[in-house]
C-alpha cells in the first residue's frame, strides 16, 4: 500500500494543525461544553487508557474531567496563541479494526502539535497574561473515515495525548 507523498503529508498536517488550534482554543475561550469532543473516546482505544491529559502537572483521568474543570473552576479563560508548529510522528497510523482513510490522502498520520502563547484566567480586562506551552498528539478519527456512512460534523483529528503547562 502506497502512502502519501511528501507534499501531501506537509499540506495535510499543516491544515489539520491550523484547524485544530483555531477550533480548540475557541472552545477553551467560549465553548467549554464542547471540550470533550476534541478527544479520543476511551472506548476507542485498546485498554481504554487514553486520552492521556496532563494539565499543569496534574494527570486528569479523562476529557470529561478537563471539561468539568473548565466549567466549574475556570469559568473565564482567554487563550491567545502566539505560535504553533507541527510534525508528523507516524505517517501510517491505523487502529486495528477501525475505518481508515485511503492511504494516499495522508489522513492516517499522527501529528505532534506544539503551541505557545498567553492565557488570562478570570476577567480578560483585569487578569494578568501568563505564558503557556502545550503539546498535543493528534490521531485520525476513525469515525470520520467511515466512508458513505460517515456522520457529518465529526472532527477528522482527535487528541490522544496532551500536556499543558503555565510557564510564567
Amino acid at each position: 500500500m502506497e502512502g502519501p507523498d511528501h507534499v501531501t503529508t506537509i499540506k495535510v498536517s499543516t491544515n489539520a494543525s491550523q484547524y485544530f488550534v483555531d477550533s480548540y482554543y475557541a472552545a477553551l475561550n467560549k465553548h467549554h461544553n464542547t471540550i470533550t469532543s476534541f478527544y479520543v473516546p476511551p472506548a476507542a482505544m485498546p485498554g481504554g487508557s487514553l486520552p492521556s491529559i496532563s494539565f499543569n502537572g496534574t494527570q486528569l483521568p479523562n476529557a470529561g474531567a478537563l471539561q468539568t474543570m473548565f466549567e466549574q473552576q475556570i469559568p473565564q479563560a482567554h487563550y491567545e496563541v502566539q505560535c504553533y508548529d507541527c510534525h508528523v510522528v507516524n505517517p501510517n497510523y491505523v487502529v486495528e479494526g477501525t475505518h481508515a482513510w485511503p492511504a494516499k490522502t495522508g489522513k492516517n498520520m499522527t501529528i505532534l502539535v506544539a503551541v505557545s502563547g498567553y492565557v488570562k484566567y478570570g476577567n480578560p480586562k483585569e487578569a494578568q497574561p501568563r505564558a503557556f506551552s502545550e503539546s498535543f498528539l493528534l490521531v485520525p478519527n476513525p469515525a470520520a473515515a467511515g466512508g458513505k456512512q460517515r456522520a457529518r460534523n465529526l472532527k477528522e483529528w482527535l487528541i490522544q495525548t496532551q500536556t499543558f503547562r503555565v510557564v510564567v
